[in-house]
């Protein structure tokens, strides 16, 4: 599995977000974007699920461009930005709704993904009454519950108590092996904690690596 970026340039009303980035991800690594709030990051993963088109230069998926196919990479989930779920659904129920898409996993699957998020005594409670970092949790237990190659997640931590930060680090290292995870954040710790190798986002563009 390998994820290469090719000279991709995206812009919106002539202010130029992502500016000439190049870069390739392969599996067996967690990746981290670190940068401030506003420096391109979250364009740049909207960029990597063909939420969004470059303006120029292309994103190949195990060869693949997407955006010329018109259609979605199928093992790929993200968590970008704040989570968006039904607000008169519980937590199971909008999770179920999702895994009835593809029919890939069972009630079972979707159950681990909430324990795994330290979320199932409030997989009965209505989305609507969760607190920020239940909803930052839930959207979590969306990556990772049909077990995908690719995981792309945005600020994942936000919200979430430390005890489930730590256990969430130890769940994703543990699960890396022929994966591609990406993580993005503006807290170096975090991902100093988690990732394989870590590349700085500013302005728009990769100005550093570790």
């Amino acid at each position: 599995m390998k994820i290469v970026v090719k000279n991709i340039t995206k812009s919106f009303n002539k202010n130029t977000i992502i500016n000439d980035v190049s870069l390739d991800f392969t599996d067996n690594n967690i990746y981290g974007l670190y940068g401030r709030n506003g420096t391109g990051k979250s364009v740049f993963l909207k960029l990597l699920c063909g939420f969004y088109y470059p303006d120029s230069g292309e994103v190949l998926i195990d060869g693949v461009n997407y955006n010329n196919s018109s259609s979605f990479p199928e093992d790929l989930r993200a968590l970008i930005e704040k989570p968006n779920f039904f607000p008169d659904l519980t937590g199971f129920e909008n999770l179920k709704m999702l895994a009835n898409i593809q029919n890939k996993i069972s009630d079972k699957e979707i159950l681990e993904a909430l324990d795994t998020v330290n979320l199932l005594s409030e997989k009965d409670k209505k989305y609507r009454d969760y607190s920020l970092g239940m909803k930052q949790k839930l959207g979590i237990a969306q990556v990772i519950m049909e077990n995908p190659t690719i995981m792309i997640l945005d600020e994942p931590f936000n919200g979430v108590e430390q005890e489930t930060v730590e256990k969430l680090i130890k769940y994703f290292k543990s699960i890396k092996k022929k994966k591609i995870i990406i993580v993005s954040s503006h807290i170096m710790e975090d991902l100093k904690s988690i990732c394989d190798k870590i590349y700085f986002f500013d302005m728009g563009k990769i100005v550093n690596e570790k």
